[in-house]
C-alpha cells in the first residue's frame, strides 16, 4: 500500500485551498461574467451583427466644399426640436472625411445621426445598439440611469471584475497544476 508524503499532503492542502477560493470567488461573480463574456462577444461582432448603424455616403470628401461644425450643430438641434425632444446633448461628433459625413453620437440616448458634411441633408437617423452593450459590457448602463458623471458604478464594476477574474485565473492554475505535481511526487515515491 502507498503512503503519500508529507510534500504530497501539503499540495493538496494547498489545491482544496485554492478550490475553495476559486468557488467563492466565482459564485457571486458568475452573473457578471456571464454578462461581460455575451456582451463582449456582441462588441467583437457588432458589425456582422449589424448592432452599428450602416454609414452613408455624402456627396463629396472634399473638406474645402463641406459646411461648418457650427452648422452641422444647428441641423442636430433642429432634428431634434422637430421631435419634440429636449436636453440631448452630443457627446461627439465623428467625422467620416472619406465618406464625406458627419456622424453625431449623443450623451443622453443611443441614437445617431448622419449628416452630408456638403449639403447638411440628414442621411440617416438609427438607433447605436452596441452603444447599449458596451455600457452594460462595462457596467456604466447604471451610471446612465442616475446620471452618474463620476462614473463610480463603472470603476467599482469593473474593478471587482478584473480583480475576480485574475483571482479566479491564478486558482485555477494551481487547480490544474498541483494534480500534475501530485502525480510526478507519487512517481518518484514508486521509484
Amino acid at each position: 500500500m502507498y503512503i503519500k508524503s508529507e510534500k504530497t499532503n501539503q499540495i493538496a492542502k494547498k489545491t482544496r485551498n485554492y478550490r475553495n477560493l476559486h468557488k467563492w470567488v466565482a459564485i457571486p461573480l458568475l452573473i457578471f461574467l456571464f454578462n461581460t463574456g455575451v456582451t463582449g462577444l456582441l462588441l467583437g461582432w457588432k458589425k456582422e451583427a449589424q448592432l452599428l448603424p450602416e454609414l452613408q455616403k455624402g456627396i463629396t470628401s472634399q473638406p474645402k466644399e463641406w459646411i461648418s461644425l457650427k452648422e452641422i450643430d444647428s441641423i442636430s438641434k433642429e432634428y431634434w426640436a422637430q421631435q419634440n425632444k429636449k436636453n440631448v446633448f452630443i457627446s461627439r461628433i465623428d467625422i467620416r472625411p472619406e465618406m464625406g459625413i458627419a456622424k453625431i453620437l449623443y450623451k443622453n440616448n443611443f441614437m445617431e445621426l448622419q449628416i452630408d458634411c456638403k449639403t447638411g441633408k440628414i442621411l440617416s437617423t438609427s438607433k447605436r445598439n452596441s452603444d447599449f452593450i458596451e455600457k452594460l459590457h462595462d457596467g456604466s448602463i447604471i451610471d446612465y440611469l442616475f446620471k452618474n458623471d463620476k462614473k463610480a458604478f463603472k470603476l467599482g464594476y469593473t474593478t471587482l471584475l478584473s480583480i475576480g477574474l485574475i483571482t479566479l485565473s491564478i486558482s485555477g492554475f494551481f487547480l490544474w497544476w498541483n494534480p500534475i505535481r501530485m502525480r510526478k511526487k507519487n512517481r518518484e515515491k514508486k521509484d
